[in-house]
């Protein structure tokens, strides 16, 4: 079975979503057999590089919220986001744009396969939310692009180019095809999308719904002749 997500590393109920999304996994029968690809979404195109300001500073300004009202609305997400083993540091968390972010988990899966993208998502997301790390600076990239095993120098040739950039433009395209604006979004074997962090018990049904559509019973007795068997009127 596939599984495609879309998400972006600036997201906070993205890697609340990614947990979630794990813990139904993890209890799923036929988790073996299940591939996960990562795609690349931004909900801010237009955030320079690195944004002078805070969380607070760049919601407030970019996006009109009060805030007052932004206070309650991160410490509610933080709290979320403890109840799944996370630790946000609003505090320290540094705003910057995510797009050499994607292009690096690009490059992971280019070097280590489906393991190495997903590896490279989490240390990023950690790296932002957790960490107080600048996902836009390059050295900083390179610290967590080697934290998971790529070679620092793949890492800052990458940088230094335009390399992964349609790739990551791509997966944005292909997201807005999709009708997908707005992320975590999760499509399961190209037929069913959830959109957003949803409950791990919604993913569980859904994965057990994907599964049993793509891999469906198929009854070898004959129609003609009823074997012995109980039910719930007796045997």
């Amino acid at each position: 079975m596939k599984i495609d997500i879309w998400s972006d590393i600036a997201c906070p109920w993205c890697y609340i979503g990614k947990r979630r999304f794990e813990t139904a996994l993890a209890r799923f029968p036929h988790r073996d057999e299940v591939e996960v690809r990562w795609h690349s979404f931004q909900l801010d195109p237009s955030l320079p590089e690195h944004f002078d300001g805070t969380e607070v500073e760049y919601l407030s300004e970019r996006k009109g919220i009060d805030p007052a009202q932004l206070a309650g609305m991160l410490d509610q997400v933080t709290a979320q986001a403890a109840g799944e083993g996370l630790s946000y540091d609003y505090d320290s968390l540094v705003v910057a744009n995510s797009f050499s972010a994607h292009r690096l988990i690009h490059l992971a899966g280019a070097e280590a396969g489906l393991e190495g993208a997903d590896a490279a998502k989490e240390a990023l997301l950690s790296a932002h939310f957790e960490k107080g790390m600048d996902i836009g600076a390059a050295e900083d990239l390179v610290q967590i692009g080697t934290g998971i095993g790529l070679s620092a120098d793949r890492v800052k040739a990458m940088l230094a180019t335009d390399e992964y950039a349609d790739a990551v433009r791509a997966d944005i395209a292909q997201a807005r095809s999709l009708g997908i604006s707005g992320v975590p979004f999760f499509v399961l074997d190209d037929k069913y999308g959830i959109s957003g962090a949803q409950p791990a018990d919604l993913f569980s049904s859904a994965l057990e719904q994907a599964w049993q559509e793509s891999h469906p019973l198929v009854n070898l007795t004959p129609a003609s002749v009823d074997g012995p068997a109980c039910g719930p009127d007796g045997c």
